[in-house]
């Protein structure tokens, strides 16, 4: 069942940032494990669901694409991953303990109590002594938030307009360095039909790792190569076809060799004008729901490059005339 991620918050679906994070915060201290030690399980699963879902609706992007495709088009088709999903995901997606340090570690003074850290750590019934009372079972939550995330590895990688039509599964190897030791580990990236150039696939926790700090990401973002017959426009593809004046007048028929390599015959019998487009249905890019795109065919007319004589201009006269 299709999850709401607006109920889970309690808000409506025209929440605004604050609201937003006025909900995730109450609910955030209210389910934090660390706060819930006699029902840690069911604390822990609540804590990730209102996690995930301030994580998506706080982000434009994201709530974008939830809001239209729902949760199935974020993380299948749109996007990917989740808190609970690892590698292959087109977003990042922050954990639900590092979602709650930025929250809190950055604005302590809207939490309803006096705006110091006391008030943070009296919350879960410690103070600042020991480690006991902080939420994440360290010294203290300004040594917690200070571990930030490395910036992500952006990497570039091309495809053909025929593997993007049809899907490709490929192998990459990464070199990472963890507390100043260097590491190769190789990833699978799984493009699925009618990708498009600039979709990202985002490997959590698979880049560089500082000692004592936070693993960063690896993220791919998928290229373009320019085909030889064919422009991407959208999920359209656009062939362009010249022709002589004669067939753009008599009609003609033209084959056009396909991405998955099919002959698609064309037959023209109406009058190609200047900037004249054939639409053909279907014959584009694959796209989400098993649909493709059309097939725009653009023309160029040759017109004749020696002059006419007396007799082919009159019967050209004669034909344009009953026409």
């Amino acid at each position: 069942m299709a999850r709401d991620y607006y109920a889970e918050l309690g808000v409506s679906r025209t929440a605004s940032e604050d609201e937003l994070k006025k909900a995730y915060r109450k609910l955030a201290m209210k389910w934090h494990p660390d706060k819930n030690k006699d029902n840690r399980q069911e604390a822990e699963e609540k804590f990730k669901k209102i996690s995930e879902a301030y994580d998506v609706l706080s982000d434009k992007e994201k709530r974008g694409i939830y809001d239209k495709f729902g949760e199935d088009g974020l993380k299948n088709g749109m996007g990917g991953g989740g808190f609970a999903r690892g590698g292959g995901a087109n977003f990042n997606f922050r954990s639900p303990e590092d979602l709650f340090s930025e929250v809190f570690g950055a604005q302590f003074g809207g939490m309803g109590g006096g705006g110091g850290v006391e008030d943070l750590f009296s919350m879960f019934g410690g103070g600042m002594g020991g480690g006991g009372g902080h939420p994440f079972g360290g010294p203290g939550m300004r040594r917690s938030t200070s571990r930030r995330k490395p910036s992500p590895a952006m990497n570039n990688i091309p495809f053909s307009l025929e593997d993007l039509y049809k899907g490709v599964t490929k192998s990459y190897k990464i070199t990472r360095t963890v507390n100043g030791r260097q590491q190769q580990e190789t990833v699978t990236v799984e493009v699925k039909p009618g990708w498009k150039k600039g979709t990202k696939i985002t490997f959590e926790g698979k880049g560089d790792q500082p000692s004592g700090g936070l693993a960063g990401d690896v993220v791919f973002v998928i290229d373009e190569k320019p085909h030889a017959h064919f422009k991407r426009d959208g999920n359209d593809l656009v062939y362009t076809q010249d022709v002589a004046l004669s067939q753009a007048l008599c009609g003609f028929a033209l084959s056009i060799p396909t991405l998955d390599g099919r002959n698609l015959r064309v037959d023209m019998s109406e009058i190609v004008t200047p900037g004249y487009q054939k639409v053909v249905a279907g014959e584009g890019m694959p796209m989400r729901g098993g649909s493709k795109g059309n097939l725009r065919i653009k023309f160029n007319v040759r017109f004749p490059t020696r002059p006419l004589n007396d007799e082919q201009k009159k019967k050209l006269k004669e034909a344009l005339a009953n026409g």
